[in-house]
């Protein structure tokens, strides 16, 4: 009997990644960049009313979100950085990273995009941007995060078995 041929779909693409790399796509940009471009089409396209109040207080929260989410991303960066590993996230990691903002998280960076599209809708007034940060959070958990833990999982075995036991995919 002949093995069956490989899944052909985007999703069955990302989760069939090569031994030494989590995915040959990088998922995480090309999706940020989509959402993003769609938020601000979808604005001009279909404007939708702003919920909440055009006031100083919701500026301040949410340019502080924003804040954190560039702060939260350049901090990982800089982490994998001397850990001299990859951020890219279609390459293969170097390093099992665990300090830093990966004590807590393991997708800081993704989580700090999501929170740079949620203020961008805040300092655009665009609604649109709400549903395109949900959007992408759950995009790049089953086109890149659950591959990336599989490829982990393989790759550092009982080390990021632990890890994964004490820290939170996002929250």
């Amino acid at each position: 009997m002949s093995p069956s041929p490989p899944p052909s779909g985007p999703l069955d693409k990302a989760a069939n990644a090569r031994p030494d790399r989590p995915s040959s796509v990088p998922w995480p940009p090309m999706l940020l960049v989509a959402a993003i471009l769609a938020a601000i089409v979808l604005g001009r396209v279909a404007p939708l009313t702003w919920p909440g109040l055009d006031d100083t207080p919701a500026r301040i929260v949410g340019l502080s979100i924003g804040a954190l989410g560039i702060a939260l991303i350049l901090w990982s960066a800089w982490t994998m950085h001397r850990a001299q590993t990859t951020i890219l996230p279609h390459r293969g990691s170097d390093a099992l990273v665990t300090a830093g903002p990966f004590r807590r998280f393991r997708n800081p960076i993704y989580l700090g995009d999501t929170m740079i599209i949620l203020c961008l809708a805040e300092l655009t007034k665009n609604v649109w941007f709400v549903p395109a940060a949900i959007a992408f959070a759950v995009l790049v958990t089953f086109l890149a995060i659950l591959p990336e833990e599989r490829y982990l999982e393989a790759r550092f075995g009982d080390a990021y078995r632990t890890y994964k036991a004490r820290s939170r995919r996002w929250l």
